[in-house]
């Protein structure tokens, strides 16, 4: 038998510091492929996949919004729940320099800089999510009352329906 090799992460040392019960999963990484890739090669539903946007404000404050791997935000939503005048994705580039991972990779876990975190509510409805856990092709699976535990997000209902992406 192979022996694999994990990354060790600033989102697992967290994980690891705060006693939290999680699983290690690898898989084949495409770029754009999204959390549709991700589901696909650990065989799971593609709604308990866990997307990490790094999204800024109108006064270009990070913050970070966890979503279902099957919907996408509305940043009109967010930004009416927040009590802001808009909301809007960073740039790659800028999104990594406020998390320190690289998207794709990016993890709600351990980033360089502190940031709210904002979680769509019904993501803690599910038995076990699946998170990025730092690096490109590494998720990491645990119950949502840990992630609460951790993080401790906002709750919000911003989803809206992803547009079909099936090839």
């Amino acid at each position: 038998m192979t022996k694999v090799n994990v990354p060790s992460t600033n989102a697992t040392r967290l994980l690891r510091a705060e006693g939290v019960d999680y699983a290690e999963h690898l898989y084949r990484y495409e770029a754009r492929g999204g959390t549709r890739v991700s589901a696909r090669e650990l065989g799971v539903d593609e709604h308990a996949i866990i997307k990490t946007l790094v999204m800024e404000d109108q006064d270009r404050k990070p913050l970070v919004v966890l979503m279902h791997g099957d919907r996408e935000v509305s940043t009109r939503a967010l930004a009416r729940a927040l009590g802001l005048r808009s909301v809007e994705p960073c740039k790659p580039e800028v999104a990594d320099r406020h998390s320190g991972y690289q998207v794709g990779g990016t993890s709600p876990f351990g980033t360089r800089k502190p940031m709210p975190v904002y979680a769509e509510a019904s993501l803690f409805a599910l038995p076990r999510i699946y998170i990025n856990g730092g690096s490109r092709g590494f998720l990491v699976s645990m119950a949502p009352a840990e992630l609460a535990r951790v993080l401790k997000p906002v709750e919000v209902s911003v989803a809206i329906e992803a547009p079909s992406a099936k090839p």
